[in-house]
Formats: C-alpha cells, structure tokens, sequence
C-alpha cells in the first residue's frame, strides 16, 4: 500500500472546475473523475473534507455587482455552493463512497447543520464531508470557509484544485512568458498581492500554520500525487 503524507486534508474544488469546459453548469465527467480520485484517497485511509465554491453558477459580488445588495447576493452564492454540494455527494454516493452534506445555513431536508465535533466524527469513520454555504456569512469567499473548516477540522492541509497548475507571477492566459512558483511564504503571497486566495484567506490559513498546495483539476489524479506527498502545483508556507 502506498504512504500516504496527510492523513486529515480539506479539499477547496472550484465551481468553475466542476464546470469543465462547458464554464457553467455541471459536467459529469469532471465530477465522475474527481470523485472517483476521492475514492481512492478515502480507500488509502485518508480523511476528507470538502468545501465547493458556487462560480459555475452564481458570484455575489462579481454577478450581483451594481444590480442588487451585496448581502442577497453573496447569500445567493452560498445556494450555488449547495447545488454542488449535493451534486458531488450524489456521485460519491453511487461510487460507494460514505458521505455527509453539512451547511453553514440550515437546510434540514437534505443537509445537516455544521456542527464541528459531528463533522470530526464522521471523518473519523472514513465519511467524505462536504461543507456548504461558505462561512455561512456574506463578504467572505469559500476559500476564507475553506482555510476556516480546515482549521476547525485539524486538517494537515489545504488543497486547492482550480483550472491553473499553480501560481504564477501573473496570469498565464493572459502572459506566456509568466514564472510559475514551487513555493511561496504566505508573506510573498500577501505583499505580492498573488491570485491564491483573498488575503483574509490566506492570513487566516497564515495565523494557523496551514499549508496550502494549488495544483490542476485538469488531471484528477492530481489530487491522489498531492495525498503521496509528490510535489504537484505551488506549496505555499510558512518560512518557504
């Protein structure tokens, strides 16, 4: 059996990665290949945590911008992050794998209420827990409730899988000659002002020492080498 190098992990999945090529929406085979990958770490006795963002249908302050109040608008983003939730347990689920939906808003019918201590417990008995509805709060990304569930998880780390293969100087879409990092300090990544995430996030991931690795969905495999401990995307960390 292969060496697993984290034991406990929360995995941030962009909604526009779960969006595939189509950019919107929900793409099945995206979805199928994630979690079958996510299958595979849970059979390696890895622990998973998962908190999905919700741009492959809705962005509060991008879509509702100048139209209507932050506020509604970011709680209309924490909806989208529930119709991902619930997309990727259902196929967790029809692969075999245990799962548990837990939302930052009560949605009783067909989710749990986060309840940290439960969430720990489920992820002792080998369940996948998905987090939605983001801190529950408007004004804070789903990569600020990432770093924030990963903390009140003890995850080993957080792992970011997005549409880019890491972190670069400046966007690589837009520049071909931009310079891709191995690894960052959370302070470069402050003071440089880096697309890794929001500064509330990665201060937050900063004051509590996790690291976090940004890597490609691309190759779902991706996932499992980070688990191994090969070096996939940009580390970044402290003193790196």
């Amino acid at each position: 059996m292969s060496s697993i190098k984290y034991k406990r992990i929360l995995l941030k999945l962009s909604g526009e990665a779960l969006a595939g090529s189509k950019k919107t929406g929900l793409d099945f085979s995206v979805i199928n290949s994630v979690c079958a990958t996510v299958k595979e770490c849970v059979e390696l006795g890895v622990q998973v945590g998962i908190v999905v963002g919700g741009g492959n249908f809705w962005r509060g302050v991008k879509d509702g911008g100048g139209h209507m109040d932050r506020t509604r608008a970011d709680h209309m983003g924490m909806l989208a992050t529930t119709i991902n939730s619930l997309a990727v347990a259902d196929v967790l689920e029809q692969l075999g794998v245990p799962v548990r939906v837990q939302t930052a808003i009560e949605m009783r019918a067909f989710a749990e209420p986060y309840v940290r201590n439960r969430a720990i417990r489920h992820l002792e008995k080998g369940r996948v827990v998905i987090f939605g509805c983001g801190t529950g709060n408007p004004f804070f990304s789903t990569d600020t409730a990432a770093v924030l569930r990963a903390a009140e998880m003890d995850a080993e780390v957080i792992m970011k899988a997005t549409n880019v293969d890491g972190v670069y100087d400046s966007d690589p879409q837009k520049n071909s000659n931009a310079v891709k990092f191995d690894e960052l300090s959370y302070d470069e990544v402050l003071a440089r002002h880096l697309n890794v995430m929001d500064t509330t996030a990665t201060s937050l991931s900063m004051d509590n020492d996790i690291p976090i690795i940004v890597f490609s969905l691309k190759d779902s495999e991706n996932i499992k080498r980070v688990v191994l401990g090969e070096k996939i995307g940009t580390v970044v960390r402290k003193d790196a």
